[in-house]
């Protein structure tokens, strides 16, 4: 499935969550879609327990 039909779907299911559910609603089907996101992301090996968890190194500190 290509990532324009991901979007697609992930913005019509937001749409009628708007519609229907209210703004509450809408918030949580955002969050559980990035929550889902993340999980994929997880299964798929793309990343690592710790890519999330880890702080940045001293060297990499902006200004």
């Amino acid at each position: 499935m290509s990532m324009a039909v991901v979007g697609l779907l992930a913005g019509m299911a937001l749409g009628f969550a708007g519609y229907f559910g209210g703004f509450g609603a809408f918030v949580l089907v955002a969050a559980l879609g990035a929550i889902g996101f993340v999980v994929g992301r997880f299964v798929d090996g793309d990343l690592e327990p710790g890519d999330l968890l880890r702080g940045r190194e001293r060297g990499d500190r902006r200004r």
